[in-house]
């Protein structure tokens, strides 16, 4: 063959495989998105949060995806910073593509990607815990953690059945501690509560004393509630048992990790505070319905990690598992059909609790999803 005639058939062929390639669609994948606080102050809560993700996503890869196509996550560390937070989630959506995006570890970095989201119409499942994220409710965004105005009422409704009318107060004055506070605060008056002694802390303090010695000189003071996440309330927790205050201390749903636990030390022994099922799911009844759910979770996770589960990482597996329950629903990854499906999850049994959602409600959760859990010899107790 002359070397003009095998230039010619080198050529069809090339042409004719560019051709091939053109012609067959690409390998379809769905792809989700996330953004979490992996490192940081608040890595307590991403960490977890990411390896459940990861972990989940292998599990539905390897049944077969979801509606016969596999799942392709796009996950960013935010460190916890809003400003992070926004710029990634602009990434997600004009850059990478996403049809969904589950994050926002922290309420500030959640309420920065809140506008991204509902302005490119993508279904934002996030696991932060203020009520702002999802009220008033907002056409495209959804949360899995119960909120802190339902912390409150849980503390409150605890504190009313033993009596306790005037508490005092120190809050940490991030996103979510400035939130609680405000939300408790607002509730209060519901539950005769009065609040005689209000102090805060910000996110580098290292002693909180004076504020505690402020609450210990309060007149009439019976309990203490301390709203916040991270090592504050471990500060908080140790100062007060140095500063031998032998009152009820409440801490939030935002310490509900074994991290508190070894942070605060002895000083833990009988802290109070509303959480999930999952950091007792050994002592749920057996026809509890969310029993088989927390166990498995907590099997898969510590098989896959070799770590403790913790409730943060729980919010992440109800969002990952709502969102793929509502693409089968819809039979599509189209971000409004999710979206839709997802307004509509009825009887989703989760860890956080059994969620109920609808058009005037993006959370689906009530007080029953919460448990009122007491630190007894270094592990987690319901309170009977």
């Amino acid at each position: 063959m002359k070397l003009k005639e095998v230039f010619k058939t080198t050529t069809l062929a090339a042409a004719t495989a560019a051709m091939t390639t053109l012609a067959t669609p690409a390998f379809a994948e769905i792809l989700i998105g996330s953004t979490l606080a992996i490192t940081g102050r608040a890595s307590f809560l991403g960490d977890p949060e990411a390896k459940t993700l990861a972990m989940l996503v292998d599990e539905v890869n390897a049944a077969g995806g979801v509606n016969g196509e596999p799942i392709k996550l796009i996950q960013y560390d935010d460190g916890g910073d809003p400003n992070k937070a926004r710029t990634f989630a602009t990434r997600l959506v004009e850059d990478d593509e996403v049809v969904a995006v589950i994050g926002g570890t922290t309420s500030g970095a959640t309420m920065a990607m809140i506008p991204i989201f509902e302005e490119n119409e993508i279904p934002f499942i996030s696991l932060a815990g203020a009520v702002a994220i999802i009220d008033p409710v907002k056409k495209w965004v959804f949360k899995t953690p119960h909120t802190d105005r339902m912390a409150c009422e849980k503390i409150f409704t605890d504190m009313q059945a033993n009596g306790i009318s005037k508490i005092g107060m120190i809050s940490g004055t991030g996103g979510f501690g400035k939130s609680m506070r405000g939300q408790c605060l607002d509730v209060a008056g519901n539950y005769q509560i009065e609040v005689v002694a209000d102090e805060t802390y910000g996110p580098s303090d290292s002693d909180m004393t004076p504020q505690l010695t402020n609450i210990k000189n309060a007149e009439g003071i019976q309990a203490v509630v301390n709203p916040g996440f991270g090592q504050g309330p471990a500060i908080v927790t140790r100062n007060y048992r140095q500063l031998g205050i032998d009152l009820p201390l409440y801490q939030s749903h935002g310490v509900a990790s074994k991290s508190f636990i070894e942070l605060a030390g002895d000083a833990a022994e009988g802290v109070r505070l509303p959480a999930a099922a999952l950091l007792v799911a050994s002592d749920l009844a057996d026809d509890d319905p969310q029993k088989p759910v927390v166990t498995g979770y907590i099997k898969a996770y510590e098989a896959a990690t070799g770590e403790p589960v913790s409730t943060f990482g729980g919010h992440a597996y109800d969002a990952f598992k709502m969102l793929v329950a509502a693409m089968e629903t819809a039979g599509s990854s189209d971000p409004e059909a999710v979206r839709d499906a997802l307004e509509n999850t009825r009887g989703f049994v989760g860890t956080g609790g059994v969620v109920n959602m609808s058009a005037e409600d993006h959370l689906g959760l009530d007080l029953s999803a919460f448990k009122m859990l007491e630190i007894r010899d270094g592990n987690w107790t319901i309170v009977e």
